[in-house]
């Protein structure tokens, strides 16, 4: 049985952006790392975006960048000037060649295209089982989301992120390449919180995704119906569908955490590594991938790794609203965007704001609903 230094069982983001900065850091050099997934990565299954102020380390493979962006529902439109951010658009399939381009070259890093069937943490080490091979190693980093123990949980609300894309080229010049649409709740919200997100690459080809922050899933047809009434709303009689995607992202603030022991560590979903309000998931794994890092530098105990702040708090206060009541995301999101300055609410979304600086984007929100779940959400203490 071949025993590794690190075990990342699931080969998703969170994963392959730890394991590439562990090798570019060049201090993990003799440790043996070891990354297994049922998915060789060989797909382009998704798309990840996110805003930035200067040059990311993934630059070399950004397909698109925008400096606006729109925000509109059924009463106004804005465009927002991103400065001195760029909204930053990847393909899944360009970084996942660009990350196991690198990999390859490392003699301390092995990839199985195997599924992961057991994690059995032992005194000394930890027993790793797949459907044909077992290893043993120091520590793991587990990446595979058990959707079960989250959702049938009561103590934490839980919403998804849930959407289906179309990529297509029309005959009509109708895009603007220059500017993406964030967030248009002009579509009918149906009791729920429902937005259009546009990509836009070039006047005839864009992303267009029908997106809502809700429980419950809808049927494929409900989600393409709505999408197809959205490009005749954009003036276009003549398209073609180049690529589709769909997903479901969780929304939530449990504390996952507390599934972490000494040596297994929760990464990525299954750690709440995605960004609870937005379900924004690239820029919150990648500040955790680098934290990670540092705190393998100092520390073996991975129960130690967590840290919970005050933006977890602000994020419970909004999934308690949506829960509850989740046709209020438009209203919510319009107070927002409507007059507040658009760098402060992504460096906000980012967690990197002071206290003074949450104040004020806090304050352009409906104050009676969250002041009302302010003092609704003692109950949840009980459970962290």
């Amino acid at each position: 049985m071949k025993h590794f230094d690190y075990i990342f069982t699931g080969s998703g983001l969170a994963a392959l952006l730890t394991v590439y900065k562990m090798a570019q850091s060049g201090k993990y050099n003799d440790k043996s790392i070891l990354l297994l997934d049922e998915s060789p990565k060989k797909s382009n299954d998704r798309t990840w975006c996110f805003w930035e102020k200067e040059n990311s380390i993934w630059n070399s493979i950004v397909s698109k960048k925008w400096d606006y962006a729109l925000f509109a529902n059924e009463n106004f439109n804005r465009k927002l000037d991103l400065q001195p951010y760029q909204y930053y658009k990847i393909q899944g399939l360009d970084f996942y060649n660009f990350v196991f381009e690198w990999l390859s070259k490392q003699k301390n890093i092995t990839f199985f295209t195997e599924k992961v069937t057991d994690i059995n943490e032992l005194e000394n080490h930890v027993f790793v089982a797949t459907e044909n091979n077992s290893f043993t190693c120091n520590q793991v980093f587990n990446s595979i989301y058990n959707k079960t123990t989250v959702v049938q949980q009561t103590k934490f609300p839980v919403l998804q992120q849930h959407f289906i894309g179309w990529s297509i080229q029309s005959t009509e010049a109708v895009f603007n390449p220059e500017q993406a649409t964030f967030m248009d709740f002009s579509v009918a919200q149906k009791g729920n919180t429902r937005f259009m997100y546009v990509l836009p690459v070039s006047k005839n080809e864009a992303l267009i995704e029908y997106t809502l922050f809700s429980a419950d899933l809808l049927k494929q047809e409900e989600y393409e119906i709505e999408i197809e009434n959205y490009i005749q709303k954009l003036g276009i009689q003549n398209f073609e569908i180049t690529e589709k995607e769909q997903g479901s992202i969780p929304m939530t603030c449990y504390p996952f955490w507390q599934k972490n022991s000494k040596r297994v560590l929760n990464i990525g979903t299954a750690g709440g590594w995605t960004k609870a309000s937005t379900g924004y998931t690239f820029k919150n794994a990648d500040k955790k991938s680098s934290q990670l890092i540092a705190f393998l530098q100092q520390e073996t105990d991975l129960r130690k790794f967590h840290l919970k702040n005050r933006f977890w708090f602000y994020d419970l206060l909004l999934l308690d609203i949506l829960h509850r009541q989740n046709e209020l995301g438009s209203r919510i999101f319009s107070s927002m965007f409507k007059n507040g300055n658009p760098a402060l609410i992504f460096k906000f979304l980012d967690e990197e704001t002071s206290l003074f600086e949450d104040i004020k984007v806090i304050l352009k929100c409906p104050k009676m609903l969250f002041i009302k779940a302010l003092l609704k959400s003692g109950r949840y203490f009980r459970f962290v």
